[in-house]
């Protein structure tokens, strides 16, 4: 009872700090044009929590340079970085953590193309905003289904013997069902760019039918 009170305890902590996680505002993006070195430093400062450790690289120099060469991100003006710069440039951070850089290519190309400046019909602004304003509810969503999970896998290996065996493969499940979930949804972002974002990939209905002859030879096996 003491090591399963030790843990539950421990993660009240992670959900807590999950709900606690301070996202960049939209009222945090400043309102001047940046240099270079102060985009770096704004981003530094306002990413801080996300690093895993102190060494850890959030958004550098060369990073954002190769954006704008790979037409990823707009030239800066002057040298200087717009607001809407800086909006890409948060969603960038954010995708490229789970994303390879071609798949955020067809992400915030498209939203580059059809939203940055002051011409388009929808600023990137109100777009951030509106983006932001669902991670309250996302996030408490995600707080109750790591606590099921959780509750799950304290359940699975009862019958071991061994409080230190059964302790690890608690874990070891709870990691496995947070990882499984993961999986799924990040396949599912890669089809969804893949069958609606992504001009160069086979058309989905060819892909289906992959999917079914496969299907169909397992099955005749």
């Amino acid at each position: 009872m003491a090591v399963e009170s030790q843990w539950k305890y421990y993660l009240r902590k992670l959900v807590e700090n999950l709900e606690a996680t301070n996202y960049i505002g939209p009222n945090d993006i400043p309102n001047i044009d940046l240099y270079m070195d102060q985009v770096t430093k704004f981003l530094d400062e306002h990413l801080e929590q996300s690093k895993r450790y102190d060494d850890d690289k959030l958004l550098t120099k060369t990073m954002i340079n190769n954006y704008t060469k790979s037409n990823l991100l707009p030239s800066p003006v002057k040298k200087k970085y717009s607001k809407d710069h800086m909006y890409l440039l948060v969603f960038i951070y954010y995708l490229k953590s789970f994303l390879s850089i071609n798949d955020v290519q067809h992400i915030v190309g498209p939203m580059k193309d059809m939203f940055f400046g002051e011409e388009a019909s929808v600023g990137l602004e109100e777009i951030y905003r509106k983006i932001f304003e669902m991670e309250t509810t996302v996030s408490k969503d995600l707080s109750k289904d790591v606590m099921k999970k959780f509750d799950r896998s304290k359940r699975i290996f009862t019958d071991v013997e061994g409080e230190k065996e059964q302790e690890f493969l608690s874990i070891f499940s709870f990691i496995s069902m947070l990882s499984f979930d993961v999986y799924l949804k990040k396949q599912m972002i890669e089809q969804i760019i893949d069958d609606l974002l992504d001009p160069t990939q086979p058309a989905k209905a060819g892909r289906e039918e992959k999917k079914a002859e496969k299907k169909e030879k397992k099955k005749k096996k």
